[in-house]
């Protein structure tokens, strides 16, 4: 162990475990390879970033961000099968901010098609482009692509290290490698001679690695099977290490308070009483806000209250409704966008009955279970960063600039996070606590928000409106024209990591324009809201609020209609694309959909397509006590490949659920510029007794792998919301719920 300690500290070390030296195996098939992080010591060799083995055992680099969504089980998996090892041999790391770790899939998709109306050779452009995030330094975890990111790339890594492992038996032993088999971590000779890769390890990295065919999906032992979650004991027992769980010798420990006038300045603060305080040891100005450092964090949360502030104004409109009175003005101005035009949605079609209506989402929070944290010891010519992070790179760059160091001078350790969805894709968490550390060096600082920062300081969902027009004619849908206005999530993203931003913003739009429905006069304009507010990507980012207008007005238009609001879909969709189709069908047999529902019952429906997997729901409310109960709820989900059903099972779940406690309680209001919800009391979410009973198929009819941490996010709402108008009578057209509707709490 005391060589495995040393050679961490030289290369990376997340949580207690390390990645050692050894020899490292796999396929990096691009023409400019990304350097490899892993330096080897004498007698240590790495021949490639994702698989190591050494004499003690087989290390798996998988670098996306474990943030309880499964995705370093299934990336270990995707290396253990063609690697002929289970995943209990495997010891799987997230690995240091590189190049190498770049996300694949990322730059594909921005591509301005539909998405599920790609051809093959898109499907490839898409591929190619895909290479821009290694020039970018792309190492994200987001946008549901961490599958379609690692599934040729780990398989390959894998495959490689096999055949090169055999190989090496085979020149020990004097036999054909074709004469060799793999099992559970051996090659194994004809006469039954077991070798363990661990002891081939130091002889395979002599040699060349191997390149290989993948083998035929019909032989996979693990892939398409449910795996037990690797992360799964160390949660259960409390020993999985989080950002927060981050302990070093002689760490001292501070909170930060920022202007709650967001964007405001700080003209000037008196902490005279805290520093009074025993055991308060600096307080750190940090230009817009104060970090208190103490010996405990407690103590420092409660000494940045016995500061006062004098805080400048936020640079945006003050109030809710102002906001919203600018985001409604941006329906005046020239559409950033019109993804989709097909027909002619300016002259209604003779004998069709026009449908409008307005709807309405509020700014929201991520509200993650584990607030804002990260831990920084700065020696002077060095920097390192412990953080539950989904961006490495942007992480490790921004921190550098923040204390005059190179960016090969910080190292990032990337540790499980209490939950991402799109906040700890940023990184202002990261460099406040780099600036605090600067000012202790040599002494490691947590710098841990209070929640009541934390929600106070978001990169917000922004808010956002639609104005709806659509017809029906013959019990058919013939039109639909909608507009959209909000704040760009890509204008301010970019605009935080000092990029330039142009052009249309398909995010803005998705979920609405990309919708697999055959209307013959169909079009989607974008409309961006100018407003100095900072606002972010929230779990499936513009399919969040434009699943909620399209589906509430598809359902209007099937109402008008008098048409089935499932059978209306479906008609639509057999006549777009047939996976949409076949979720809708499917979805119509489990549910045992038999039109809505009775006396006392409402059902709704909502199909939504995003990140490449159309996803259909159904939710059944009731009336109880004069309340109104979501009580069942059943979903659909067809994403060409299902690496391991239980997880994705458990994502689609799970994101109904975050989907449904926003739906029904969510909102980030404003006052005086300043966040008016400060912890969860003032933001709440489903209880365990008033979430609905849930049962998920899957499908696998797409060609092509879609994603699975964010589709199953925007039906939630609108079918929520479809089931309410079935059980009231009263069309829900704004969120949240609790606002016009007595929702079970």
């Amino acid at each position: 162990m005391g060589r495995i300690k040393t050679i961490a500290r030289r290369t990376f070390l997340i949580g207690t475990a390390s990645i050692v030296g050894g020899v490292a195996f796999g396929a990096w098939y691009v023409s400019r390879p990304a350097p490899n992080p892993l330096l080897p010591q004498d007698g240590e060799a790495a021949f490639n970033p994702f698989v190591m083995i050494s004499r003690d055992q087989i290390t798996v680099i998988a670098p996306r961000a474990e943030m309880g969504q499964g995705v370093h089980t299934t990336w270990a998996a995707l290396i253990a099968e063609e690697l002929d090892v289970d995943l209990d041999q495997l010891t799987v790391l997230h690995g240091p901010a590189a190049k190498a770790y770049y996300n694949s899939a990322l730059m594909g998709e921005i591509l301005p098609n539909r998405g599920y109306d790609r051809s093959d050779f898109q499907h490839r452009l898409g591929d190619t482009l895909g290479q821009l995030g290694k020039v970018l330094d792309l190492q994200v975890t987001g946008g549901s692509s961490s599958m379609k990111d690692g599934f040729v790339r780990m398989r390959e890594a894998g495959a490689s290290a096999r055949e090169t492992l055999k190989e090496t038996a085979a020149l020990r032993l004097g036999i054909d490698r074709n004469t060799l088999k793999t099992d559970h971590g051996a090659v194994i000779a004809p006469d039954g001679t077991h070798i363990l890769y661990t002891d081939l390890a130091a002889d395979a990295a002599k040699i060349d690695p191997i390149k290989v065919d993948l083998r035929d999906p019909t032989k996979w032992r693990l892939l398409g099977r449910s795996q037990p979650r690797i992360d799964m004991v160390g949660k259960a027992t409390g020993t999985a290490q989080f950002g927060i769980d981050t302990r070093l010798e002689g760490m001292k420990f501070a909170s930060v308070k920022m202007n709650p006038h967001l964007g405001g300045a700080m003209k000037g603060f008196d902490a005279s009483a805290a520093h009074l305080m025993p055991g308060v040891e600096k307080v750190v100005n940090l230009g817009t806000g104060v970090a208190v450092v103490a010996t405990n964090t407690w103590l420092a949360m409660q000494a940045l209250e016995a500061i006062d502030f004098d805080w400048g104004a936020a640079p945006f409109p003050p109030s809710t409704s102002d906001m919203f009175d600018t985001i409604s003005a941006a329906f005046d101005t020239e559409p950033n966008s019109t993804m989709r035009d097909d027909g002619d949605v300016s002259t209604l079609p003779e004998g069709a009955i026009e449908v409008s209506a307005e709807y309405q989402v509020p700014y929201l929070a991520h509200a993650t279970m584990e607030p804002m944290n990260a831990t920084a010891l700065y020696s002077g010519d060095r920097l390192d960063i412990w953080a539950g992070n989904q961006g490495p790179t942007f992480v490790r760059d921004f921190c550098a600039q923040a204390v005059d160091l190179p960016a090969d001078a910080v190292n990032v350790h990337t540790t499980l996070m209490g939950g991402g969805f799109g906040r700890r894709g940023e990184f202002d968490f990261a460099v406040l606590a780099a600036k605090v550390a600067k000012e202790m060096p040599g002494t490691p600082v947590q710098l841990t928000w209070s929640r009541e920062e934390d929600m106070g300081h978001d990169m917000y969902r922004p808010g956002a409106m639609a104005r709806m027009r659509g017809a029906v004619k013959d019990g058919q849908a013939v039109m639909l024209d909608g507009q959209i206005a909000a704040q760009s999530v890509i204008q301010s993203t970019l605009a935080r990591l000092g990029m330039p931003s142009g052009g249309p913003d398909k995010v803005h739009v998705e979920g609405a324009f990309n919708q697999p429905y055959a209307i013959e006069s169909f079009r989607i304009r974008g409309h961006l809201a100018k407003m100095d507010l900072n606002v972010g990507s929230w779990r499936s980012v513009g399919n969040s609020f434009n699943g909620f207008f399209m589906e509430s007005f598809v359902d209007e238009l099937a109402h008008a209609a008098g048409r089935d609001p499932l059978e209306f879909r479906l008609d639509m969709a057999r006549a777009e694309w047939a996976p949409a189709a076949a979720v809708l069908e499917k979805l119509r047999d489990i549910s045992n959909w038999q039109g809505q529902g009775k006396r006392g019952l409402g059902r709704g429906i909502a199909m939504s397509y995003s990140f490449g997997t159309p996803v259909a729901q159904v939710i059944d409310v009731t009336e109880e006590d004069g309340l109104i109960r979501i009580s069942d709820a059943w979903i659909v989900a067809d994403m060409g490949l299902a690496l391991d059903p239980a997880n994705i099972r458990a994502q689609m779940s799970g994101a109904m659920i975050y989907g449904l406690s926003a739906a029904c309680f969510g909102e980030i209001t404003f006052t005086d510029g300043a966040a008016d919800q400060q912890n969860f009391p003032d933001y709440d979410a489903l209880r365990m007794h008033s979430a609905p009973r849930i049962m998920v198929d899957l499908l696998e009819t797409q060609d092509h792998m879609g994603g699975a941490g964010e589709p199953g996010l925007p039906p939630a709402a609108p079918a929520l919301a479809n089931a309410i108008f079935d059980l009231t009578g009263k069309r829900p057209r704004r969120l949240p719920l609790m606002h016009d509707f007595e929702l079970m709490l």
